[in-house]
Formats: C-alpha cells, structure tokens, sequence
C-alpha cells in the first residue's frame, strides 16, 4: 500500500517574516505566494462622432455593453493589451492617443487603465467574447444596459475630453458602491 505523496508548494498561511499580512508560504521552500491584483486595459476607441461599444457574451455582465477591455498578458505593454483586446473582442484596428483614466477597483482586486483610441477603420465585427459590437453616437449609447460602473466613468470622461489635447488621466471620481449583500 503506497501512501499519498505529502503536498508540496504554499500551502500554509502565514505572516512571513518582515511582511504585515498572510500569505501562503511553502514550509519545505519558504516561496512566498504573493497574490496582486489583476491590471485590465481597455480604450475608448472612436470613428468620427461615434463610439466602439461591445455587448458581452460572457459572465459577468453577459448581455450588457462594455469598452473592450481585459486582462494584461505577459511580456506586453499596457497600449499593447489595450489594442489587443480591442481586436479580440472587437475586430478592431485602433491608434491609441493617450491614457484616459485609472481606475482602481480594491473589493475585485483591479486596476483598469483606458485609453482614448482612434479607430482606423470604421469596420469592426463581434469577437468571441462579444454577441455583438457596434458604433454609437453619444445620444444612440444603451446606458440602461451598460456592464460596469467604470464603462460609465470612462464614456463621461471621453466626452468632456474628447476635443482637449493634454490633460492628466481621471481617477474613480466617485466612491465605489458597497458590494451586494446578502449573497
């Protein structure tokens, strides 16, 4: 009879020593398994007078309407990961312009940066992660359906920004709300 292989890895949690919280830590090793937040890029990418919009075809916020915007990769620059994902979600080509806003978003463990974006072609089409995409004037934009609170932030900073060359990136201009209770 063999007996189970004893774990291996960071599977205690600990303070390790000179730090000021948990985390897990391989007693064999001593690695620390440090945990950070997720960055995700994105951009406010636009064709003349209008505005590149997804609608999601994934959780969270399936069905709803979003900038394209996503997860860093590694070994990519910010600007990179923004135009990538608006060609995966998008078929987008863009120009990024500049860094829009910083978002930081601590109960979910992110920070989102958005780009403001020209797009090069007006032609874009759904991506696996969109049921469909879409160019939308300021007044056509579904704001009863947009996803997150951040996509929201990002389309009112884009427009009182739209025309000025230079300026400093937004921040959250507002407390973020509470999570839900009661689930």
């Amino acid at each position: 009879m063999t007996s189970d292989p004893k774990p291996s890895g960071p599977t205690v949690r600990i303070i390790p020593e000179g730090d000021d919280r948990h985390r897990l830590v391989c007693p064999d090793c001593g690695f620390i398994n440090y945990e950070n937040p997720k960055i995700v890029v994105g951009s406010v990418a636009a064709w003349e007078d209008r505005i590149l919009l997804c609608r999601r075809a994934i959780e969270p916020s399936k069905g709803l309407w979003t900038l394209p915007a996503g997860y860093m990769e590694l070994n990519e620059t910010t600007a990179e990961g923004a135009t990538r994902e608006a060609w995966e979600e998008a078929r987008a080509r863009i120009e990024i312009d500049c860094l829009l806003a910083v978002y930081e978003i601590p109960r979910i463990s992110q920070v989102q940066l958005i780009y403001r974006a020209r797009l090069r072609s007006p032609d874009v089409a759904a991506g696996p992660e969109s049921l469909e995409v879409g160019l939308f004037r300021w007044d056509e934009i579904p704001w009863d359906l947009i996803a997150f609170p951040t996509v929201r932030w990002a389309l009112d900073e884009f427009n009182s920004r739209r025309r000025e060359h230079e300026f400093s990136p937004a921040t959250n201009p507002e407390p973020e709300p509470p999570p839900p209770t009661g689930l």
